[in-house]
């Protein structure tokens, strides 16, 4: 049988913790292709959380629930394939006037996470979101005194308006796009609205519009 020690060890200190080492390194040491690791865990799952750093390609690897959650590449390129981020197909009908109408949101391109859901992104954590859209809008026409685009979230409403009867001379398609650094909570919402004044009903946002957003920090 191992042996099992049950005191706190120390190396150059009086050991606090079950590790403590005072002024010095670690060294892992391994084989061309060997991967050499710290792993986190409790009582009956021993791989809640794993560090591998990776001597064939020269990476680091941090996993979560045996789920790679990070990667830092030889040339220090980072990526979180975990990070929530979404992109989808934005559309509208037929946008009635002085209302405020939802944007349709269809054919994800991706989703990860799984937390946009019948037009309405949620917050999976407490953050920054970088949110943006790029609206195709077909049938536009000259008399809109304004058509306002909004990226609301639970904390707060983002608005840009566009004066058409100032901007065409006749009907016509028009693109808008817009971006915000929005914060939110946990469990906080964010979806895009379109408002439009003044003139006859009839634009679209045409489905060749696209709408993404990700947590930055």
């Amino acid at each position: 049988n191992t042996p099992v020690f049950t005191g706190n060890v120390g190396i150059g200190v009086t050991p606090s913790e079950k590790l403590t080492i005072q002024s010095g390194n670690i060294n892992f040491m391994g084989g061309t292709n060997d991967a050499q690791y710290i792993k986190f865990g409790d009582t009956g799952d021993d791989d809640i959380g794993n560090i591998f750093y990776y001597h064939g390609n020269n990476n680091m690897v941090f996993t979560t629930n045996a789920s790679e959650a990070m990667r830092i590449d030889a040339a220090g390129i980072v990526t979180k394939p975990l990070q929530p981020a979404y992109s989808a197909t934005a559309s509208s009908t037929n946008i009635p006037l002085t209302t405020e109408t939802t944007i349709t949101l269809t054919n994800e391109r991706f989703d990860v996470g799984g937390n946009l859901t019948s037009n309405v992104f949620t917050a999976p954590v407490t953050g920054k979101y970088m949110i943006t859209y790029l609206l195709y809008l077909n049938n536009v026409d000259s008399a809109h005194t304004t058509v306002d685009v909004h990226i609301k979230t639970s904390n707060k409403q983002y608005q840009q308006t566009w004066k058409m009867d100032s901007i065409l001379q006749s009907d016509a398609n028009f693109s808008v796009s817009g971006s915000q650094l929005c914060d939110m909570d946990s469990g906080d919402t964010q979806y895009f609205a379109i408002y439009i004044a003044g003139g006859h009903t009839g634009t679209d946002v045409h489905a060749d519009s696209q709408v993404s957003g990700y947590l930055v920090c």
